[in-house]
């Protein structure tokens, strides 16, 4: 098999694992190595000057000894299989950052013979990348659960970020779907990765050249709607998982039928959507998943954003009065974000805001005219009902089948499920 099949395979096969992140990692260039890492270094996204950033997104290989009933890549699954020698994988990368295709890489793998088999098949790829053709671009790469820790530790110091992935929210539903995979195994090069971290930051500050470990973090991904956990148990998972192991990261890949005994019906990517929003409410916005569920809530709602929802449930918080209001219960109004939020605090030192200034800087009116007032006044005179304000923010309901907004004449062609996902992966 030459190398332009394998290349179709193994990029295609890559498509499930989800990396669209910025890289975390600012190295400079440097006189006699390739590349450079920029902060924003992703797929598909831009820097300052609104240049593209791209990644070369690859697997080692997709034969599997596993058979893992949710992963296209499972070794019962009859798909074509191929798999890239080390040096194959570091020629690809050099060329194409040469051809300025690509400024990183993001290299996972199926496990083939073993895991320790595999990743010292990783290791060796990104050795040779980093010393011997001296790429000095950003490098994600999946560790794979059950390896040796001398050869994490050992790829942890070629790489820029390491995700290891949790797969399914429980550990019964990981049981019956990958039974050679264990909750256990997979927690323990996480721990390891953190552990790692922390004394790669000690180290730094004693000694500024001290080798780095992980520089941009470790990450995780979940499989959403192959098992019926709930969104409840996904958001209280990874809250845990951002507390016990510091991650940048949690990932939710809408699951993708490929197997007859798993759903046949892959779950509205809306709902992959609102797990974001409510990974990004846990991150950046001070939330606790208790507070994004209520007791009776198990799935976040469709039809609103989690930010929406929270306030329509804590009326008792609003209206927020926008020229007195700290930035913590400012970032909390449906329709302000962290840099609207950083506005108001500073545009109200010089005077009193009103709703015109207010869309000069940036602030969603659409959302937040509902739950803000100026100088004691509100917008729109609506009760500070929640069924009213339901009515409101709803007017243009969303159907559970939602699924994406389609590129495609629905009269002339139906997309398929990976015209979707690459619609959502900005590769078309």
């Amino acid at each position: 098999m030459d190398i332009m099949e394998k290349l179709k395979i193994l990029t295609d096969a890559a498509k499930y694992d989800v990396a669209c992140t910025s890289s975390g990692s600012d190295r400079a260039a440097q006189k006699g190595r390739l590349g450079s890492a920029a902060a924003c270094g992703i797929c598909h996204s831009f820097d300052a000057n609104g240049r593209c950033i791209s990644l070369l997104k690859i697997l080692q290989t997709n034969i599997c000894v596993y058979d893992c009933q949710y992963c296209v890549n499972r070794r019962s699954n009859d798909v074509p299989r191929a798999a890239f020698t080390s040096r194959e994988v570091a020629e690809l990368v050099v060329n194409f950052y040469k051809r300025n295709y690509i400024e990183g890489l993001f290299l996972s793998s199926a496990v083939i013979k073993s895991p320790d088999h595999t990743m010292e098949l990783m290791c060796e790829t990104i050795r040779i990348v980093r010393q011997e053709y001296r790429f000095n671009g950003y490098i994600h790469v999946k560790a794979i659960p059950g390896a040796a820790p001398e050869l994490i530790r050992a790829l942890g110091l070629l790489v820029d970020r390491m995700s290891v992935n949790i797969e399914l929210p429980s550990e019964d539903s990981l049981l019956r779907l990958a039974p050679e995979k264990s909750r256990a195994g997979i927690l323990r090069p996480m721990k390891q990765l953190q552990d790692g971290i922390v004394q790669s930051r000690h180290e730094v500050q004693v000694y500024r050249h001290a080798p780095r470990f992980v520089p941009a973090g470790q990450a995780t991904q979940m499989i959403v709607g192959a098992t019926p956990e709930s969104d409840k148990k996904i958001v209280f998972l990874a809250e845990g998982l951002y507390k016990k192991f510091r991650l940048k990261r949690v990932f939710y890949s809408a699951y993708t039928p490929t197997n007859a005994l798993l759903p046949t019906v892959a779950p509205p990517l809306l709902r992959e959507h609102r797990l974001y929003q409510a990974d990004w409410l846990l991150r950046f916005y001070g939330f606790t998943a208790g507070e994004i569920f209520t007791e009776e809530d198990e799935n976040l709602n469709l039809n609103l954003d989690p930010k929406c929802h929270w306030a329509l449930k804590n009326l008792e918080y609003f209206p927020v009065e926008i020229n007195r209001a700290d930035y913590w219960l400012l970032i909390r109004v449906p329709g302000i974000g962290q840099v609207s939020a950083g506005r108001i605090v500073t545009a109200r030192k010089v005077g009193k805001l009103d709703f015109a200034g207010l869309k000069k800087i940036g602030v969603v009116l659409k959302r937040a005219k509902y739950f803000i007032t100026c100088d004691g006044k509100m917008y729109q005179k609506v009760p500070m009902d929640p069924e009213i304000l339901e009515n409101r923010l709803t007017e243009n309901k969303i159907s559970e089948a939602y699924e994406q907004l389609s590129l495609f004449d629905p009269n002339l062609l139906q997309p398929t499920r990976e015209d979707e996902i690459k619609c959502l992966t900005g590769e078309i």
